[in-house]
């Protein structure tokens, strides 16, 4: 039955190819087309009568009209819809809310999720990394197996009858389609756990048996759970335990810094595919073996783009896809079918190509060093802890940086906070080559730290194992989506990582 299944479901997957492929060589025309249908959509809502946008035609008069706004402007908005109120952010009525406490900030964001959202971004957007994989990989029979999602856990919003909360892969669980839920693992009485640590434990016990051909989830959690799975089978290797493994969808970080560590688990060769989603919507695929990602165009989202130069100013220029230009830094604004309209989701990017526009993502608007003027982001800071790692065997689970400001005679510099799962032989070679790489690639950085002048030698201190993961825990941030921030320009989350490892 499942070599059927696997056989339709790759004649099935394969019948978008022709719409991407066409989306990929006329994006501006996708794009302008989402536009106008966003824009009908606005206009039937509580939102977009405040704001009078009946007679708005154009992009330009959209700007003009509609303000860029953050969770905290529209959160108002929202909790009306929490309360059960239709068509205020988007037409019709809204049931499910993703949930999201964002990188550093304690409290919670809830994020509507429409139907339209799920169908036509968030699923679309699973669908079409399996369809590029089938089309590069005629051979493959990821559908002949089990899927193992690392997904979050689900709770019942309260605030009315019908509406409800949980992570965003809750919430995609609970509406998944038959097949999907029928080839997943694990079951979703145990994938929806709210207790991460109990749920990780029954993970491990309940998939260990069954034959796993794909794996999606965020690299740090999905390493936990890979360890678990060895070390309770006693295998040499993932690829004992799942010997038809052969797919691994990752997103939310970086994947370079986790690479090695994944290579090694598995013990084999697998394909490795990146996404980038989020709670707000499914927005680029890993469509070819390039590490750029295809901005994905038809998914309900027109997209609009802050130049990082301007950022934080009063009345920022947006631009459109037509108007973007390669390597420049951007902050990413969305207008989607969910109803978040020039909403700022703090995620900045590059353009790498056109037709297809291909991106790179290079951090966060909140997550960055540039206390000395030295505009570290955490593209570059991630790609040195990769460097560092191949040069010197070194292995890091974790790490975050921020910097100590000139205080007294002392200059400033960046303090890193690393966890090794393998400790550098050296070191102080470990720290040479980190610094040498991210003078390479930034020429501020390099400015600063000429002759030790303004900026000195990055000072690292080595963590206990689960150092981080206590930080996560006493947050209650593990499992899901939640991560480390990388880079901060102050140093709160340091001091408490510092703390924790004293």
């Amino acid at each position: 039955m499942l070599g059927f299944v696997n056989s339709f479901m790759a004649w099935y997957l394969k019948k978008r190819m022709s719409d991407m492929t066409y989306n990929f060589a006329h994006g501006e025309e996708v794009q302008h087309r989402m536009f106008e249908q966003l824009l009908s959509e606005a206009k039937k809502t509580s939102y977009g009568k405040d704001l009078k946008l009946n007679d708005v035609k154009t992009i330009k008069q959209w700007r003009e009209r509609v303000p860029l706004v953050t969770y905290d402007d529209i959160k108002p908005y929202i909790q009306r819809i929490m309360k059960g109120e239709s068509s205020v952010l988007w037409p019709g009525e809204i049931s499910w809310f993703a949930k999201s406490s964002g990188t550093t900030a304690d409290k919670s964001k809830f994020i509507p999720v429409s139907y339209e959202a799920l169908e036509e971004c968030q699923f679309m957007g699973s669908r079409d990394v399996l369809a590029w994989y089938y089309h590069t990989h005629p051979e493959a029979k990821v559908f002949q197996g089990k899927g193992l999602i690392v997904g979050g856990s689900h709770e019942v919003n309260t605030l009315s009858a019908n509406s409800y909360y949980g992570d965003l892969s809750a919430v995609m669980m609970n509406n998944m389609p038959f097949i999907a839920s029928f080839l997943a693992t694990p079951s979703m009485d145990i994938a929806l756990l709210p207790n991460w640590e109990d749920k990780m434990q029954k993970m491990i016990a309940s998939t260990c048996t069954e034959d796993v051909t794909n794996i999606s989830g965020v690299p740090s959690w999905t390493l936990l759970l890979l360890k678990g799975i060895l070390q309770k089978t006693g295998a040499k290797n993932i690829l004992e335990v799942w010997p038809n493994l052969e797919l691994y969808v990752h997103g939310g970080v970086s994947f370079h810094p986790y690479k090695d560590q994944f290579e090694s688990l598995i013990g084999g060769k697998i394909a490795y595919r990146e996404t980038y989603n989020a709670s707000e919507g499914f927005f680029a695929i890993q469509d070819s073996a390039t590490e750029d990602i295809a901005l994905m165009l038809d998914y309900g989202i027109f997209y609009e783009f802050i130049p990082m130069k301007e950022f934080g100013i009063d009345n920022p220029r947006t631009l459109w896809l037509d108007e973007i230009e390669l390597g420049e830094n951007y902050a990413v604004v969305l207008n989607t079918n969910a109803g978040l309209w020039r909403y700022v989701i703090g995620d900045t990017i590059q353009f790498t190509s056109k037709n297809p526009h291909r991106i790179k993502i290079t951090g966060r608007t909140k997550s960055f060093i540039n206390a000395f003027g030295e505009e570290l982001m955490v593209h570059t800071a991630e790609q040195a802890i990769t460097v560092a790692q191949q040069k010197t065997g070194a292995i890091v689970s974790e790490f975050t940086a921020a910097p100590v400001y000139h205080s007294g005679e002392g200059k400033g510099k960046h303090q890193w906070a690393i966890e090794f799962e393998q400790e550098p032989e050296d070191l102080a070679y470990f720290t040479s080559v980190l610094d040498e790489t991210i003078r390479s690639a930034n020429s501020d950085y390099e400015a600063k730290r000429a002759g030790n002048m303004a900026l000195g030698l990055p000072d690292i201190v080595v963590c206990r194992p689960k150092t981080f993961y206590t930080w996560l825990k006493n947050k209650q941030k593990l499992g899901g989506q939640h991560k480390i921030p990388k880079l901060c320009n102050d140093r709160t989350i340091i001091e408490d990582i510092l703390e924790i490892n004293k």
